[in-house]
Order: structure tokens, then sequence, then C-alpha cells
């Protein structure tokens, strides 16, 4: 950062000495060394705007300049026939010289893109097919989970890494909160895992929008330009993209998607980690995340049950799973097999007592036996 102040005081003060030894405007020094410093100043000023300019874009720019500069010589020399002198003529041939050389600057700096190599050599190219941009944004980069995406080989095509994204990373990685500085170094380690693994190309982009400030406008931004996809798992990102007709592709979706598909009546089994909210429930998770509400289950905390599938609740959180566990105690109770009780052994007349005697036609009167008599 020295050096270019220090670059920038030598060439305004190369100017000013040059205004004050030629004196263009007159013979006043002192007009001369303010003429001098403007026109330092202006450069300097352009200079500094400039300087987020891709190397691409700058190119682009002044090739487009270029051209439209000779285009304009062509023009008026192949206009040797007409009279000069007259104005409309001579205004004429002003105007190709400052119009042709602007259209060419503007021009060229917006397609200065296609001064890319890989650009470059696919013009030249007489088929093949199209390639395919995936611009990944920096919350899906600081998840991790693209990393195995790009493993398994489910994303083709280039992956394209924006200099303002990474520059964004890097802030993150540098934060004071030692929470967002592990995520910005986690989202670093990602991006090197990613471009060691063979069969997956991954591309860093100098295309930047100096006036757009926010960075999701310049990803979208940067997708119309390269006609790519961006891989985000933000909500809100998605959403604005689509309304801007930019294709996204959200990590968080794909997840959703993948989730197993159950059926109410279906039996799973799951570990019950902790009570429910309401009575008597469970709460499990399935490997991928997915709540499982189990009812009857509140006895069941750390342990592992089958349960049966009620209802399936997708909401755009993910998706819940509400169950029963059916204790095995109370449905032996409730079978009709448990119903059944082997017959009571017969008891004799004498251990029955009078109150518990009884027939179906009423009371029975007991019967007395008496002992027999003996004579004297």
């Amino acid at each position: 950062m020295a050096w270019f102040l220090l670059a920038r005081l030598l060439f305004m003060a190369a100017v000013v000495s040059t205004a004050f030894l030629l004196r263009p405007v007159g013979p006043d020094p002192l007009v001369n060394v303010l003429f001098g410093l403007a026109l330092a100043g202006v450069a300097v000023l352009f200079e500094w705007l400039l300087r987020d300019l891709a190397v691409t874009r700058l190119l682009g720019a002044l090739l487009g300049g270029a051209i439209g500069l000779a285009m304009a010589v062509g023009i008026g020399a192949a206009l040797f026939w007409a009279d000069h002198r007259d104005g409309r003529v001579a205004f004429l041939d002003a105007f190709l010289l400052l119009v042709l050389p602007y259209l060419g600057l503007m021009i060229g700096g917006r397609k200065g893109e296609w001064l890319e190599p890989s650009r470059l050599v696919g013009l030249f190219r007489a088929s093949g097919p199209q390639r395919r941009y995936k611009i990944l944004d920096t919350s899906v980069i600081i998840d991790g989970r693209i990393a195995d995406l790009c493993d398994t080989g489910f994303i083709d095509g280039t992956l394209v890494i924006p200099q303002f994204v990474l520059k964004e990373l890097q802030l993150v990685a540098d934060s004071s909160d030692s929470m967002k500085r592990n995520r910005g170094r986690r989202g670093l380690d990602i991006l090197q895992k990613v471009q060691k693994m063979s069969g997956v190309e991954v591309t860093i982009s100098d295309m930047d929008y100096p006036e757009v400030r926010e960075v999701d406008l310049k990803l979208i931004e940067l997708a119309r330009t390269l006609q790519g996809k961006i891989v985000t798992n933000d909500f809100n990102l998605n959403k604005v993209a689509q309304l801007r007709g930019v294709d996204v592709l959200n990590i968080n979706e794909l997840a959703n998607a993948l989730k197993p598909v159950v059926l109410p009546g279906e039996i799973m089994k799951v570990f019950i980690l902790k009570e429910g909210k309401e009575y008597n429930q469970g709460v499990a998770y399935l490997d991928d995340g997915t709540m499982v509400v189990v009812d009857n289950a509140r006895k069941m905390i750390s342990k592992t049950i089958d349960v049966v599938v009620t209802s399936v609740l997708q909401t755009t959180a993910g998706k819940m799973i509400f169950g029963r566990y059916i204790d095995p105690n109370l449905a032996a109770q409730g079978s009709p097999s448990s119903t059944t009780t082997e017959p009571e052994p017969r008891r004799s007349a004498r251990h029955i007592q009078p109150a518990q005697a009884a027939s179906p036609t009423g009371p029975v009167t007991p019967i007395v036996i008496a002992p027999p008599a003996t004579g004297k």
C-alpha cells in the first residue's frame, strides 16, 4: 500500500514540474502549477476508480477502444473525396473519432471475460459440449457438504469461485469472534479439499461488479454473465435468484429430497433420545436428522424400540414423522390368548362356605350331616 502511495506522489510531482517548466497555459508559473496539479489529480482519481476492475475487463476496454479508433480513422480516410472545409463534414469526422472509440471502450469493458484463455479456446473449438458453470456461494463453502457432493460425482461442470466470495470468506476467517473465525477457516479448508480432488475442475474468477455492493447480487450478475447456476443453501439468495431468472442448486432442498420415504403403518426402529413436549411422548432422530415424535415412549428414553408410523408432516424446515409405541406387555394382555384361563380345581362340599355357594337358580341350602347316634 505504501508503494502505491509513493508512486502516486512521484507521478503528481512529475506532472506539476512538467507544467511548471513548459508553461502550457501562460507565463504565470502558479497557474501552470495548479493546472498540472489538477491534471495529476484527475489521473490519480481515475486510477483509483479502476482499482477493482478485473484485468480481462481492462484489456477488453483497451482493445475495444483501439478497434473503435482504427474504425474511425478508416472511415475518415474513406471520405477523402468529401470537402473537409465544410462544417458538416468536419463535424462528422470529429464525431466518428469520438463515438467509435467510446463504443469500443464500453463494449470491450463489458465483454472482457471473453479474453480468458478458456473462453478463447472455446471460440476456436469446432465442436464440443458446452461448459457448465457452478458458482459457489460463501454459505455453501462454509457448510462443507459441497465437498461430499463433488467426491461422489453428483456435481458436474466447472466450479467457479469468485474473488469477492474469497474476500468475504477471508473476512470471516479473520473475525474477532471465535465461532465466525472457525467457520471461515473451515470454508478455506473445504476449498483446498475440493481443489485437490481428481476429476473436479475449479477456477478462480476475477470478474467483479464494482457498481454492485451486495455479494448476493454480484453472484446473480456473474451467473448471468457465465450462464451458470448458483450453488447455495441460503434461502433468501435462492428466492432472489429465481425472481431474476437465474438457476439455483440448493443443497438443503437436495438433502430434503433424499430423505427416506415412510408411509403410515410401517414399522421402524428408532432410538428414543429425549422427552417430547406433549404428555407421554418421546423424541428420536434418524441418521439424516429427521425428527420422529413417538407417543407412549416417555418411559423408553435411551432405548431402541420399534414404532408404528402414524403420519408424516412435510414442512419448509424439513420432514417430521409421528409414530406410536405399542408396549409388548400391554399387547400381550389385550390378546385373545391371554383371556383364556385354566379351569379351577373342583372343590369338595365341605370346603364351600354357605355365602360362597351359588347356583344358577338361586342360593343352595347347605346340607348338614349329623353323626350317627350311639345307644347306651
